[in-house]
């Protein structure tokens, strides 16, 4: 009895194996369907599943400079990242780019004629009369920025900004088109291919706009052992698939 006892007492005062805790990933909006697609290649390795909150790059950027308990950020364009490391949330050494995207007008998939540029973009014949265009917000989101300046180098920005439908992020933009609230939104093309009920009518060229680059890094909290093996997942084969099988361009 007292060796049961003692046996008792010993388990209970040994420490108890360390555990991963879950880590936490702030992720631009364009990324849910593949980021959850990791999670679950993520989990299968052995690991706790991840904690996903999407929104525009700019919110989450900005949550986390003023400390939100984020271990990745994970941004649809550099500016942001930028912003977050210039105010010192983010672990130095840490950053890598490893996807890009295309920009492209979406219209709903009963709409057959096509959008050309080989006269320029018809507006009018796109948006018709008192139609807008759905576009995630210019002034903050990175899929509005891209939007911004294909138009500008299309000549037709002037034309086009009183017409905006401006949305918090690219997936707002695109569910505005879905619901026929616009008759046309600009998204990236991986936003596109999750939406059955729109089609891709023109492809903007890459030299229209900057390069569409995501870079990934930890913030100063997240720069852990497990931290880091996420980040090294990210940019390995199985995460790479799932990138590319949701119509990511591996960078």
């Amino acid at each position: 009895m007292r060796r049961i006892l003692l046996l008792c007492l010993i388990l209970l005062l040994s420490p108890l194996p360390a555990v991963a805790q879950p880590l936490t990933v702030f992720a631009a909006a364009s990324l849910t369907e593949a980021l959850a697609d990791v999670n679950r290649l993520w989990q299968a390795a052995g690991h706790a599943p991840l904690r996903l909150s999407f929104a525009a790059s700019s919110l989450l950027a900005r949550q986390i400079e003023q400390g939100a308990p984020a271990d990745l950020f994970a941004s649809a364009d550099a500016d942001w990242m930028d912003d977050a490391e210039r105010h010192g949330a983010m672990a130095p050494g840490t950053r890598r780019d490893l996807l890009g995207n295309t920009l492209v007008v979406v219209v709903p998939a009963a709409r057959r004629a096509d959008v050309t540029l080989a006269t320029g973009l018809d507006l009018a014949a796109l948006l018709g009369p008192a139609g807008r265009l759905a576009v995630a917000d210019p002034d903050h989101v990175p899929a509005g920025r891209y939007a911004q300046q294909a138009l500008q180098a299309l000549g037709l920005w002037t034309a086009a900004a009183p017409r905006l439908a401006r949305a918090e992020d690219v997936r707002a933009a695109l569910l505005l088109v879905e619901r026929g609230e616009a008759p046309a939104g600009i998204v990236y093309g991986t936003d596109a291919a999750v939406a059955p009920g729109l089609r891709v009518a023109l492809v903007f060229p890459p030299d229209s706009h900057q390069p569409i680059v995501y870079p990934f890094a930890l913030t100063r909290q997240g720069d852990t052992a497990e931290g880091r093996a996420l980040l090294a997942f990210l940019a390995g084969p199985a995460a790479h698939a799932a990138f590319i099988r949701r119509g990511f361009r591996a960078e």
